[in-house]
């Protein structure tokens, strides 16, 4: 049984909460990566009022984020973060479903995104979800996986 999650776009209020919520599911990443993942750091005070966020709930709790910018091709994809005790249970397949009739609705016909190959959960996560590898780069030291998929 799916778990009742209900869905509502972000407004500029929940910017610090965005905020909270990301940095906290992804700090579990920062020993792994020697550094701070970009969504940790980045300007959601900003990004809520130039990108489309969906939030995730549960219950009264918010149980996932996913970030999206539309692009002239694609849609990518920003940020995905679900609750860590959620991980695992189909949200983060949920968030990237809603992606996708995202893009869609706005008549593009790609996903993007890229995640850093050290996380390899994220990696094994987006290539059982139908994302293809497009190609590895370095970055910041380690390198990143950049994906797309047809929606």
């Amino acid at each position: 049984m799916t778990a009742p999650y209900t869905f509502r776009p972000a407004l500029p209020p929940d910017a610090a909460m965005i905020r909270a919520f990301v940095r906290e599911t992804f700090a579990k990443w920062v020993p792994i990566m020697g550094r701070e993942p970009l969504p940790m750091t980045a300007d959601y005070d900003l990004a809520v009022q130039n990108h489309g966020f969906e939030l995730a709930y549960l219950g009264d709790d918010l149980a996932g984020v996913l970030e999206t910018v539309a692009e002239a091709d694609h849609l990518w994809v920003e940020t995905v973060a679900v609750r860590s005790d959620l991980q695992g249970k189909g949200l983060g397949q949920m968030l990237m479903t809603r992606a996708a009739d995202q893009a869609r609705a706005k008549g593009l016909p790609h996903l993007r995104l890229l995640t850093n190959a050290a996380l390899s959960s994220n990696v094994q996560f987006y290539a059982a979800n139908g994302f293809v590898q497009d190609k590895t780069e370095p970055f910041r030291g380690g390198f990143v996986v950049w994906f797309s998929k047809k929606v």
